[in-house]
């Protein structure tokens, strides 16, 4: 990969790269990456409204095919703005805490909306009025992983007042399925706010690799085609522990 472009932000790296291939597809990617490999963001520069990433079509699927009508987001992670960018005809409120991802997304990868906020996703989303959400949509990382204050009890029943009679909170993480102690008490509590959940992972070599999962918990049933999935398969998690608000 070519180096186009590297800072350093809130504890971590954040790098441009350019790349030839992405998992054995030939073309020209450009490619947002934390540090420790952690890749935010895909851009074909062929296709710029492509979405390339396996959990962000399988992200828009779910929020289509839950809520085809659906107008109004709140966005935890910004990226390179491909999930606002795909739903260009909707409103999206976006949080995104490094100021220097927002700036990367404008100069890198063309993002030019308007509707990205800096600071602590939770912080702004509790300035919001009640009900006015059909979708949260939790895609925030650090180095550490998925911030724990984001996957609280509390957190989770804030996001659900923010939502509408109809509306679904959906999390990017990372974890080993069912496996997982940790992804099993982050369903466990997203299941003591939300009546429905599902849970759904990409393949991976073993069963205790790393690989994205996503979470969502709705007021309503939750409906897929898991053809429309990109490769991500539906998993029961397991009982855990509820996740508190440290003291």
């Amino acid at each position: 990969m070519k180096l186009l472009y590297k800072t350093f932000s809130q504890g971590h790296e954040v790098a441009v790269y350019e790349a030839v291939e992405l998992d054995g597809e030939k073309g020209i990617f450009r490619v947002l990456q934390f540090s420790e490999e952690a890749v935010q963001g895909v851009m074909d520069m062929a296709n710029p409204e492509r979405v390339v990433l396996e959990y962000l079509r399988a992200i828009c699927h779910l929020m289509e095919y839950n809520h085809t009508s659906f107008e109004r987001v709140f966005l935890i992670g910004h990226g390179i703005g491909t999930l606002s960018r795909c739903f260009s005809d909707r409103s999206f409120d976006v949080a995104e805490l490094d100021e220097a991802v927002v700036d990367i997304s404008r100069e890198w990868f063309g993002y030019s909306k308007d509707d990205v906020r800096v600071g602590d996703g939770r912080k702004l989303m509790e300035s919001e009025p009640p009900h006015v959400y059909d979708y949260v949509v939790l895609d925030a990382f650090s180095p550490k992983g998925t911030p724990g204050h984001l996957l609280s009890s509390e957190f989770f029943h804030m996001a659900a007042s923010k939502l509408d009679h109809h509306g679904s909170l959906i999390m990017n993480l990372m974890g080993r399925g069912e496996q997982d102690r940790w992804m099993n008490a982050i369903h466990s509590t997203l299941s003591e706010v939300f009546p429905y959940t599902k849970c759904f992972a990409l393949p991976v070599e073993g069963d205790r690799d790393l690989r994205n999962i996503i979470m969502m918990g709705s007021k309503r049933s939750i409906h897929v085609q898991l053809r429309h999935m990109a490769g991500f398969s539906e998993f029961a998690a397991g009982q855990g522990y509820i996740i508190y608000d440290r003291s």
